[in-house]
């Protein structure tokens, strides 16, 4: 089973984010990452076709994603939808920003729509909201209370060392074991 990460990372923390991602799905038995940074060159469009689930990730810059994010979504206009060649393959996304909130969800959205328009399968989370209560704090999973994806924060002062916090990446390390599980049991069907 492969599962690629297609990603942007301008500072790299939505890389560090990637890789989180690619732990999960690294932890599920048969599962197979293939780590696309859409910054570093050509996509690999025919190793994407193979995929059997495509994670999405991007950060969120002025409440969307990435410019270049969004130019390997115009480009697979020609190279995937017209055939719909990643027609009922999973999908899912992950996005962070410098903000606590950072208007993330339109992100998601956007990514989710994508997705849709591609004929995919989209999978969310589905871990309770974190830090949503009296016991709560910002070590809970989904701490951010996303339910489309993963949502994560880093501080614009910090280098992609040292934040997100683990928290937000063992959510992004959920995700990706959450997208191999998933796209196991449709291969079985």
């Amino acid at each position: 089973m492969l599962i690629s990460i297609v990603y942007d990372s301008g500072y790299g923390h939505t890389a560090r984010v990637a890789e989180a991602v690619a732990e999960g799905v690294r932890e599920v038995q048969g599962a197979e990452v293939n780590i696309v940074a859409v910054a570093e060159g050509p996509v690999d469009w025919t190793a994407l076709e193979k995929s059997d689930a495509i994670i999405f990730g991007s950060p969120t810059y002025s409440g969307m994603i990435s410019a270049r994010f969004k130019q390997f979504c115009e480009d697979s206009t020609k190279t995937a939808w017209f055939e719909q060649k990643w027609r009922n393959k999973i999908a899912a996304g992950f996005t962070n920003s410098g903000a606590q909130h950072g208007d993330k969800l339109n992100s998601l959205v956007s990514m989710a729509l994508f997705a849709a328009q591609h004929g995919m399968i989209w999978v969310g989370l589905d871990i309770m909201p974190g830090n949503a209560s009296s016991t709560g704090s910002v070590d809970d999973l989904n701490r951010h209370g996303s339910w489309l994806g993963v949502m994560t924060q880093s501080n614009n002062d910090q280098a992609a060392e040292v934040t997100p916090i683990q928290s937000d990446l063992k959510t992004a390390t959920y995700l990706g074991r959450r997208v191999a599980e998933t796209t196991g049991r449709f291969q079985l069907a």
